[in-house]
């Protein structure tokens, strides 16, 4: 029947002092075996290492700090080196010189691929916010910005000739709008057709490029034929007022504009016209306006 072997002693309950003991006592076995294994094998030849001083022999010295001693003096172990991690050296680094073209091929399309996703990202986003830009400006320039037809009168001199007064007016004054102008265009209506009359901006109407960061009139003169017009309604021409414009955010705007066109329709009393006559035909129960407003068609 075979011994059993040795109960391990369980390290975790050991003191710092018996785990010192414990390291001593193996220590020394180790020691006794090597010195009987080197006596057995030659008595002659002496021993690689010099055999770990007694503790009894050192003076003023402890088992421990012998042993401490003992194990700063001893040389690391090749085994240790051996299975040491190499460091890359600067050497190593030029191993790269000496790829195989495959190598090469493949390091340059990956650099391909990365340049080229690099790009589609960039243009991507460039893209979005140009977008963004368009949407915010054309919110700005649509829903923003109200643009009315106020009036048309008589003008006084000559008496053939007509005002037209239009508002503009932005709705978000902590934003200015920059409006340039075109000249306002008049047409009137000839059978199926639309006829463009003589038309003019007065000299204090403003033009041009106009900041407007709050509310702006300007004006129309224009002329209308005495005869030859289409009555949609009797005794009126059908008139349309058409006034376009260009709008920005920007004071010096590069490709950040949106057109506007705006068009206002109207039914006007031609110079000269008989109230009494045109009260009687349309049953108007007071005199005749000027010139009556239509819903934007």
């Amino acid at each position: 029947m075979s011994a059993s072997l040795p109960r391990l002693p369980d390290l975790s309950a050991l003191s710092d002092a018996q785990k010192d003991e414990l390291i001593l006592s193996l220590w020394e076995t180790v020691q006794a075996m090597e010195a009987g294994a080197a006596s057995t094998s030659s008595a002659s030849t002496p021993s690689a290492s010099a055999p770990l001083t007694p503790p009894a022999a050192v003076e003023g010295a402890t088992r421990v700090e012998d042993l401490s001693r003992r194990l700063r003096a001893t040389p690391p172990s090749r085994r240790g080196r051996a299975s040491a991690p190499d460091v890359p050296g600067l050497g190593d680094g030029l191993r790269i010189l000496n790829w195989a073209p495959l190598h090469w091929l493949v390091l340059v399309l990956a650099l391909a691929v990365l340049v080229d996703f690099a790009a589609g990202w960039y243009q991507r986003r460039l893209i979005a916010q140009q977008e963004r830009a368009a949407v915010v400006l054309r919110n700005a320039a649509f829903e923003g910005l109200y643009v009315e037809l106020e009036r048309v009168a008589y003008e006084a001199d000559p008496t053939t000739t007509y005002r037209a007064t239009l508002t503009m007016q932005n709705m978000n004054a902590a934003r200015p709008l920059y409006v340039m102008l075109n000249p306002v265009r008049v047409f009137v209506q000839s059978g199926l057709t639309w006829q463009e009359v003589s038309s003019r901006s007065p000299a204090e109407s403003p033009s041009g490029v106009v900041k407007l960061d709050g509310g702006a009139s300007y004006s129309v003169l224009f002329e209308a034929p005495a005869k030859g017009w289409s009555e949609l309604i009797p005794g009126y021409m059908h008139v349309l007022i058409q006034s376009d414009m260009l709008i920005s955010l920007s004071a010096t705007p590069d490709t950040d504009l949106v057109a506007r066109n705006n068009r206002f329709y109207v039914y006007l009393k031609p110079h000269g016209a008989d109230d009494a006559a045109i009260k009687a035909r349309n049953a108007f129960p007071g005199r005749p306006p000027v010139f009556i407003p239509m819903p934007p068609h």
